[in-house]
């Protein structure tokens, strides 16, 4: 699935082709994603220009002035710009036509993604209200993350993945950064300390800019027409690494599961 770090290379990735161009068609051949495409995306967007491409948590919104496209790449969309009349493959579902001859294109073969348009606020809406301040702004700090966790008996990797709590950190960036800081997935949020934390805070910030650095440098192949914005190669230090030596200790790091989900981890570095 698309990380924070991802939908944020994708963002950047296609800003330049979007900003300030005119949509002219939409052309919905599966309708039936997570949530279904809604007839009025397909009626009301063209004809607008595109003011602004955002990244909020995993989701991209495409503003507009008659009301925003709220994107989502669930668990296998890719986001692609390509001529408009480039033939579509068998997951193509979605093209968002542009006046420059271009189109932007939804890919999703488990069609779990969702395109949504909204007339009002974007971050009002349902799916965004109550999701949690963004892993890489100034407002989050050990400090909060210390107050959110008080009381909390849940496992500190679920907590961190909870998107009430921060925005976006996925999976894989979750066991990155616990390693990073020292902190065993599976201590009860409640019980770490503030410093610790702050140490937890930092490593999300510094994991993620890490990532989308490293994601960075496949913008130029992007622009060339190759690969996609959504997937780049990541160097990671724990997470699919198991049976493998710990890159800082040599102790061989384990795999365990949480709420189903893989959870790799060093029980030497971490505690």
């Amino acid at each position: 699935m698309p990380e924070l770090p991802e939908v944020e290379i994708a963002r950047r990735a296609i800003a330049p082709f979007l900003e300030g161009k005119r949509v002219i068609g939409v052309v919905a051949r599966e309708v039936r994603l997570r949530i279904p495409v809604q007839a009025e995306l397909i009626e009301e967007l063209p004809g607008q220009m595109i003011l602004r491409l955002e990244r909020r948590a995993k989701y991209l919104l495409l503003r507009t002035n008659a009301g925003s496209v709220i994107l989502h790449l669930g668990m296998s969309g890719k986001l692609n710009i390509v001529p408009a009349a480039t033939p579509p493959a068998m997951h193509d579902h979605l093209d968002f036509i542009l006046e420059t001859g271009m189109t932007l294109r939804l890919t999703d073969p488990r069609r779990f993604g969702l395109a949504l348009w909204t007339r009002g606020e974007p971050l009002d809406h349902p799916l965004l209200k109550d999701v949690g301040p963004e892993p890489l702004e100034d407002v989050f700090d050990g400090d909060y993350l210390f107050h959110k966790s008080r009381d909390r008996r849940v496992a500190v990797k679920q907590f961190v993945m909870d998107s009430h709590v921060v925005a976006g950190v996925g999976n894989i960036y979750a066991s990155e950064v616990l390693f990073r800081a020292g902190i065993l997935p599976a201590v009860r949020a409640g019980g770490i300390s503030r410093n610790r934390y702050q140490r937890l805070a930092d490593a999300i910030r510094d994991v993620l800019n890490g990532a989308i650095a490293q994601g960075e440098r496949t913008l130029g192949d992007f622009q060339d027409g190759k690969g996609n914005p959504c997937y780049f190669p990541i160097k990671l230090d724990i997470y699919g690494r198991d049976g493998e030596p710990c890159h800082i200790c040599g102790a061989i790091i384990q795999l365990t599961r949480q709420g189903g989900r893989a959870t790799f981890c060093c029980k030497r570095c971490q505690r």
